[in-house]
């Protein structure tokens, strides 16, 4: 019978997110790493059935030689290859900053192979013989995971480029802000006048574009979160 582990989020949020990467303009694909042509040929038609794109490479080392641009969708890759394996390929994707959700499939699945394979940065591990339909919902769930990273990492640079329109006085008055300071309290902190602190916290939400604090608090959320 199938097997699979999987992060413990998954079984909560993969209901709960609404979108895949689609709406970000660009379609999801699955990269298959597998030496096996015949479950490479499984796996091309399983994806066909449900219109996904597939691309397929026989080892890691092609599928790094191959990286020529932002990838969106997710990798299904054995954890025994020839040359690095599985786990060593979750790793060098790590190592690039390369967000793709990696799932992990393998023929001698165990507590310690799964446990490796989570700690490497899989958000699945299937041992094989799996169902078609286990895969599918894994790889749906790895779209959307992968679709609300990229999303954050949009907002991430988009907050990134307000704050650098900041001056250091605002600067210092957001900080302060979001630290939970009333107007009164940035007054004294920085020995100015309220009437101040109000002009400079009213430039900062203008820059900003956030409507109210609790915008500009999940603004400066972002930036923390790097």
């Amino acid at each position: 019978m199938a097997q699979s582990v999987r992060r413990p989020e998954a079984e909560s949020s993969a209901a709960a997110v609404a979108e895949s990467p689609r709406s970000t303009g660009h379609e999801p694909k699955v990269y298959v790493v597998e030496d096996d042509p015949g479950i490479c040929e499984c796996l091309r038609h399983l994806c066909a059935s449900v219109e996904i794109p597939v691309e397929v490479y026989s080892t890691g080392e092609d599928f790094l030689a191959s990286q020529n641009g932002e990838r969106v969708g997710c990798v299904v890759t054995d954890v025994c290859l020839p040359g690095m394996s599985g786990f060593d390929l979750q790793r060098a994707l790590a190592r690039r900053h390369v967000g793709l959700p990696v799932i992990m499939i393998t023929g001698y699945g165990d507590i310690r192979a799964a446990v490796r394979a989570m700690k490497a940065g899989a958000i699945d591990f299937i041992e094989k013989p799996f169902s078609g339909q286990l895969l599918l919902d894994r790889i749906t769930y790895a779209f959307r995971l992968h679709g609300r990273t990229r999303r954050a990492e949009v907002q991430r640079e988009q907050a990134r480029q307000c704050i650098a329109l900041l001056t250091r006085r605002e600067r210092q008055v957001m900080d302060l802000v979001v630290a939970g300071n009333t107007n009164r309290g940035v007054a004294t902190e920085l020995g100015v006048s309220e009437k101040t602190v109000e002009l400079h916290r009213g430039r900062v939400m203008t820059k900003l574009r956030a409507a109210n604090l609790s915008e500009l608090i999940r603004i400066a959320a972002w930036l923390d979160r790097e």
